[in-house]
C-alpha cells in the first residue's frame, strides 16, 4: 500500500483546488492518504539574500520532509492568469533550494481546477513541465473548467464527462504506484 500525500498549490483557505483534492482523496480506497492544506504554510517570498540571512524555515523543512516520507502525490495546481500561482511557484522555490530533488521518484496525479473554461491548464501545463525537473514523474492529470457549475462540495463532480476523465485518470494514477 503506498502512501498517498495530497495537496493545493494554494494558500487560500477557499480553496476550490483544495475541495478537488478531498473529493479525489474520498475516492482513493485501497491506499494511506494524508493531505496538507498549504493555508497554513506561510512563506516569505524566496531571496537569496533571504536565504543567506534566516535559514530555511521549520514549516517548509517539514513540508520537504512530508513530501519526501510519501510515495506518491496528488497534486491539485490553481491557476493565475494563466500561471502558477505565485504562492506555489515560491512554494517550489524554496523547496528546490532546500533540496533539489525533494520529488524524487515520487509518481504525482497532477490536477487543478478553475472556476473559469479554461480548467487551469496553463497552470497544470506548466507544473508538467517543472515537477519533472525535482524528480517526479507525472502519472496522469486531470482538469475541471467552471468549477462552480461542474462541482458540488455535497455531491463532487457534477458533470458526467468529467466525472468519468477524473475516475480514468485517478485509476492510471493508482496503477502507477
Amino acid at each position: 500500500m503506498a502512501g498517498i500525500l495530497a495537496f493545493a498549490g494554494s494558500n487560500s483557505s477557499k480553496s476550490i483546488n483544495y475541495e478537488l483534492v478531498k473529493f479525489t482523496l474520498s475516492k482513493i480506497q485501497q491506499h494511506e492518504t494524508d493531505s496538507l492544506n498549504l493555508a497554513n504554510y506561510p512563506f516569505p517570498m524566496f531571496s537569496v539574500d533571504l536565504e543567506e540571512k534566516d535559514g530555511y524555515s521549520n514549516s517548509l523543512v517539514e513540508l520537504k520532509n512530508e513530501i519526501q516520507d510519501a510515495d506518491a502525490l496528488l497534486i491539485a495546481v490553481n491557476e493565475h492568469n494563466g500561471h502558477l500561482s505565485a504562492y506555489f511557484k515560491n512554494m517550489l522555490d524554496w523547496l528546490s533550494r532546500l533540496d533539489r530533488k525533494f520529488m524524487l521518484n515520487k509518481k504525482v496525479f497532477l490536477m487543478g481546477a478553475s472556476t473559469g473554461k479554461g480548467g487551469a491548464k496553463g497552470a497544470i501545463n506548466m507544473a508538467e513541465t517543472l515537477l519533472p525537473r525535482f524528480g517526479a514523474t507525472i502519472s496522469a492529470t486531470f482538469s475541471i473548467p467552471s468549477f462552480g457549475t461542474n462541482f458540488s462540495t455535497e455531491e463532487g463532480i457534477l458533470d458526467t464527462d468529467l466525472l468519468e476523465a477524473h475516475q480514468a485518470a485517478l485509476q492510471d494514477f493508482l496503477k502507477s504506484l
